[in-house]
């Protein structure tokens, strides 16, 4: 099951935000946030980032931060963290199975895949092994 240390996630903090809100905002029911929760974190962090009320269309609700500063990006972190910390939730966790392709290559790619596939026939090695080594 994946999981996410909120406090050092290892990943920079424009792509943590933008992923846990991503979380919440997902219909994942094995996500270990209450939905009240999950709706409050992006609502808050949505009125950092807008004047006009969040949208209530779940496929709206995306957090755009292009338009913010690192101020904004920085609000957006302390409000995630600090909320899910006085849930008392210090990981998230969830379950996802892998999904499906949702779309085809284009006919204009298939040429390129081919290729690519001629030029790497064997599958790729894992990159991150199953027990990483300590050190």
């Amino acid at each position: 099951m994946p999981s996410l240390d909120i406090q050092n996630s290892g990943m920079p903090d424009l792509q943590f935000v933008l992923f846990v809100s991503a979380l919440c905002t997902a219909d994942l029911t094995t996500l270990n946030v209450p939905s009240e929760l999950r709706a409050t974190l992006f609502d808050r962090c949505w009125a950092l980032i807008h004047t006009e009320a969040p949208p209530t269309d779940p496929k709206a609700r995306v957090l755009d931060l292009r338009g913010g500063t690192e101020l904004t990006l920085e609000a957006c972190l302390s409000t995630i963290r600090s909320l899910l910390t006085d849930a008392g939730i210090h990981t998230l966790t969830w379950d996802h199975p892998v999904s499906e392709p949702t779309r085809e290559s284009t006919p204009a790619a298939k040429p390129l895949i081919d290729r690519l596939g001629q030029l790497y026939p064997d599958p790729p090695e894992i990159v991150d092994p199953e027990q990483p080594a300590s050190g």
